[in-house]
């Protein structure tokens, strides 16, 4: 069974540019910077397990997941996670619509991530603000924290799809949180 385990920190827009400078200093290698819509379904037996069905779309591929949460009374978020690449969109989407899952849930999130040892560190901008997450084993995290200098940071409980619903907006049904298109850079 693949446990995810991250913990996400609520940030300001100051500090992003912070710890992503900080990030270069301590020789974290970049990764990847994407630009993801996320598209999450519950029902039925997900609801039971308090799980998603997610497929998250890039400009490069798309990737479908399965996520179940796993209590825990830390700060760590602890997840059942199966991801795999899908090659049609279109296919899995009414596979699951078959199924009697329903999407619930759409976000969009313009994602920079790095490795830094043992952990991988991303830095995310959402419609309804700034977040980073660090990702891999308790004690690589808590070893992070302190090479980043974020011990003092509070986490985030709420994972981005309980956020969109409390910031997103109702659109046919479907809670939505996106960028402004009509806005310019």
């Amino acid at each position: 069974m693949a446990i995810e385990i991250e913990k996400k920190y609520r940030i300001d827009k100051k500090l992003l540019v912070e710890l992503t400078a900080k990030l270069s200093e301590l020789s974290a290698e970049f990764t990847s910077e994407v630009f993801e819509e996320n598209y999450l379904h519950r029902g039925g037996v997900l609801d039971e397990r308090n799980a998603v069905l997610r497929l998250r779309k890039t400009n490069d591929k798309t990737v479908f997941t399965y996520k179940e949460k796993v209590v825990s009374d830390t700060d760590f978020k602890h997840q059942i996670e199966f991801e795999t690449d899908v090659s049609n969109v279109e296919a899995t989407e009414n596979i699951i619509e078959k199924l009697g899952y329903k999407l619930s849930v759409v976000y969009e999130k313009h994602r920079k991530t790095w490795q830094l040892g043992n952990v991988e560190v991303v830095l995310d901008e959402l419609p309804f603000g700034y977040f980073m997450e660090i990702e891999g084993g308790i004690d690589d995290i808590l070893a992070a924290e302190k090479l980043l200098d974020i011990e003092h940071l509070e986490t985030e409980a709420r994972g981005y799809p309980r956020l969109t619903l409390k910031y997103g907006k109702q659109v046919d049904g479907v809670v939505e949180s996106r960028f402004d298109k009509t806005k310019t850079a």
